[in-house]
């Protein structure tokens, strides 16, 4: 009893220090884009001014296809799918964590958002005046430097991206998935898959028949343990192995 009373207080406490970190000000909020990083004291507290702070949970949208884009998105800390309903589906595009922007295509394009945003776990968002946003680009070559670093990397991982599904074979693409989801969203070999088998062909660009196909052979094959959605890399040389030869 004793054991689950102390668990439970440093949970609260944990608890309470991460709202504190998410209500914090701007100028001391360390979730701070390498680009906010670069603004001056006046500038800081124009953004201040200039934001809104919003919790989703998993599920809800954050960004809504073909709607009009007024304003920058920053994720703070959480886990999101992009999505974009094309002429037969809707199809994932790709799973992205915090930190990092949202919509920055469509804030330098048209103003309309292409894709949708969803949650997958709770997500703290900041939403900046896109006003604000291009004030600071046209007058902070070091803000609008970092700005560029990001569009060009998030661009740089969609040709990659787009190169791999298109001359990979489908058990490359799943264990590509797999690989992605443990090294670069949980640095965990264990982890619970943030979406659906349905979700996961989606993004592997193939069937969802296929992908269920391929995890089981996986799962049989004692590559990986998959009970539900709990997933662990048993063998992960063998995984970089499929990955590699596609």
């Amino acid at each position: 009893m004793l054991k689950k009373n102390v668990i439970f207080r440093t949970f609260f406490i944990y608890s309470i220090i991460f709202e504190l970190m998410n209500d914090m000000s701007c100028s001391l909020c360390i979730y701070k884009s390498a680009a906010a990083q670069k603004l001056n004291a006046d500038e800081i507290s124009i953004l201040e001014n200039n934001h809104a702070k919003v919790q989703f949970n998993a599920g809800d949208i954050i960004v809504k296809q073909d709607c009009l884009s007024t304003n920058v998105a920053y994720i703070k800390s959480g886990l999101v799918k992009i999505h974009m309903r094309g002429p037969i589906r809707e199809r994932i595009i790709k799973i992205t964590k915090a930190p990092t922007y949202l919509c920055l295509p469509s804030f330098f394009g048209d103003k309309t958002n292409h894709f949708s945003v969803t949650a997958l776990e709770e997500t703290h968002v900041c939403f900046f005046d896109v006003n604000v946003f291009k004030n600071f680009i046209y007058s902070n070559g070091d803000f609008a430097f970092q700005i560029i670093l990001e569009m060009s990397k998030n661009e740089l991982m969609n040709f990659e991206n787009c190169i791999n599904n298109s001359q990979k074979q489908n058990i490359g693409r799943i264990a590509d998935a797999i690989l992605f989801f443990a090294d670069k969203i949980y640095n965990s070999d264990t982890f619970i898959l943030p979406i659906s088998r349905q979700e996961l062909a989606d993004l592997a660009g193939i069937t969802r028949e296929s992908a269920s196909r391929i995890l089981t052979d996986f799962h049989n094959e004692k590559i990986i343990d998959l009970q539900n959605r709990q997933l662990t890399i048993l063998n992960k040389q063998l995984l970089l192995e499929i990955s590699e030869k596609g």
